[in-house]
């Protein structure tokens, strides 16, 4: 039977002592806590560190330090399983040199949040139990602060007037947001918006029922477009591609949003939006014929795929 270290046993314990679920104590969330705090084998609680780490380096560790061998393909269960739990109960900072990071950059770090690293140098020792009752007391507060300062970062979108969705900072997100604030009112007047998408944990915004109105059943969290705006007067609904490291609408795009969105009761258009007219230019052989190209920086102008008429379903 395979031995466990001392220090992964003595890590899933502190992880119960602080309150995580029972689904965060485990041996990988061990291992990420050990990470966390660069934490050796051969090393004691009271020489935990506090360094800046992301998800890939953290199975690195596991492995080099450890000898626990985790396949690429698990990083997202370090990322959605453990790590978000440890941000959501405030013992791990995420992105804290650079809170408006994407949360899809491949530079996503975390961080042992101070007041933790203290207390844990205290484990095994006679100020423990005493330092971690103090600890615990003042948790909810700090997490309640931490969720905030989440929030403030977050950035504001005007849906309707006088209605805002808060979406994840980052490049793409605000490419989402001039789709909707100026792509929209610009060549969908009196559009309604049905979705749009998020980069972080949850959706940005879906008016499901909206949807359903329209004949179309979906599910959010398949492969939908960013952006979804419908035109009651044209009877069209917009499907718009928010690209910004990902490809455009091209042939193998449209055939997948053409059999999601079969059953509409109205007219598909579809939208590919960039940031640039830079970025357009490496994607211009990829974009299929019959779709349209809208330009953030040039938000005035539409590029039309050939076809039998200018942005309009066919």
């Amino acid at each position: 039977m395979e031995t466990i270290h001392s220090n992964i046993t003595q890590a899933m314990e502190i992880l119960k002592e602080l309150g995580l679920p029972k689904a965060q104590q485990n041996e990988r969330s061990g291992l990420c806590l050990l990470a966390l705090l660069d934490l050796s084998p051969e090393e004691m609680w009271h020489q935990s560190k506090k360094r800046l780490i992301g998800i890939t380096p953290m199975m690195d560790f596991s492995k080099e330090q450890y000898g626990k061998v985790y396949a690429p393909n698990t990083r997202e269960t370090f990322r959605r399983a453990s790590m978000h739990q440890f941000v959501d109960a405030g013992i791990a900072r995420y992105n804290p040199d650079k809170p408006d990071r994407p949360v899809n950059s491949p530079k996503a770090v975390y961080q042992i949040e101070e007041e933790t690293l203290e207390l844990i140098k205290k484990y095994g020792t006679v100020e423990w139990e005493l330092a971690l009752s103090e600890y615990l007391e003042g948790r909810k507060t700090l997490v309640e602060r931490y969720a905030k300062e989440r929030e403030q970062n977050k950035i504001p979108v005007q849906i309707a007037p006088g209605k805002e969705i808060l979406i994840t900072p980052g490049e793409h997100s605000e490419l989402i947001k001039s789709i909707i604030e100026d792509f929209g009112p610009r060549f969908v007047p009196g559009g309604v918006l049905i979705y749009a998408g998020d980069t972080g944990e949850k959706l940005g915004y879906f008016d499901e029922s909206g949807l359903k109105e329209l004949g179309i059943e979906v599910n959010a969290h398949g492969k939908m477009p960013d952006v979804i705006i419908y035109c009651a007067e044209r009877e069209w609904l917009i499907l718009v591609e928010s690209v910004t490291s990902h490809g455009p609408v091209d042939g193998k795009r449209h055939g997948e949003l053409e059999k999601l969105f079969k059953d509409s009761k109205v007219g598909i258009v579809y939208v590919t939006a960039f940031p640039s007219r830079a970025l357009m230019a490496r994607y211009l052989s990829d974009i299929a014929w019959e779709t349209e190209v809208w330009v953030a920086d040039a938000p005035s102008h539409m590029i039309h795929f050939n076809g039998v008429r200018f942005l309009g379903p066919y």
